[in-house]
């Protein structure tokens, strides 16, 4: 080898070395990048599944299940008339079942909204809302002894259910999917030991 080409030698080695650490340092950089925004992605979905969509869906679901139950007892389809005679049953149903569920329902489209999947609110929350509120006045007049109305002037608004089941389980299955790819593996492996 000649002494004049040890220095070339010498220089392409280092340069290299140093194209092999920047190029580790990019690819770091950048899948570092990419499993911080797939972690944040799956917080977020999991703070709308436990915060927003999970509740709704489950008092939802309750409150659907109960209010089956109730029209199956009493021999009744969704639309037929609340009669005199069923007055006492619907007012413990209402008082004991049916409000709490729309209270937590209600409470929850109102202070989380900003976990809405939507850029904007979905029309049927607000509808639902109303509702509620329609029933809120129902009751106080039940409180004072005035039967005439039975149930919210406002009526129930039918693709609230429609909303949260399918808001539900599309969140379900985002979750599944962040939480299984193989990068979210790879990153729980590497940085869940170091906590």
């Amino acid at each position: 080898m000649d002494l004049l080409s040890v220095p070339t030698v010498l220089q392409n080695a280092a340069i290299l070395t140093v194209i092999l650490a920047l190029g580790g340092y990019l690819i770091t950089s950048v899948s570092t990048h990419m499993l911080a925004r797939r972690r944040d992605k799956l917080d977020l979905v999991n703070k709308r599944l436990n915060e927003f969509y999970g509740p709704l869906y489950v008092a939802s679901e309750a409150g659907d299940i109960a209010y089956r139950s109730l029209l199956k007892r009493q021999g009744k389809a969704k639309s037929d008339p609340i009669l005199d005679s069923e007055m006492k049953e619907w007012m413990l149903w209402m008082n004991t079942i049916f409000m709490p569920l729309n209270d937590i329902r209600e409470r929850v489209i109102i202070e989380k909204a900003h976990l809405i999947i939507e850029e904007r609110m979905p029309q049927c929350l607000l509808d639902f809302v109303t509702h509620v509120v329609g029933y809120k006045a129902v009751l106080a007049k039940w409180a004072n002894g005035d039967y005439h109305e039975r149930r919210s002037t406002i009526g129930w608004p039918p693709e609230f259910d429609v909303y949260v089941k399918r808001s539900y389980a599309a969140l379900k299955a985002e979750q599944t999917q962040l939480m299984h790819s193989p990068t979210w593996r790879l990153y729980h492996r590497i940085f869940a030991r170091r906590h």
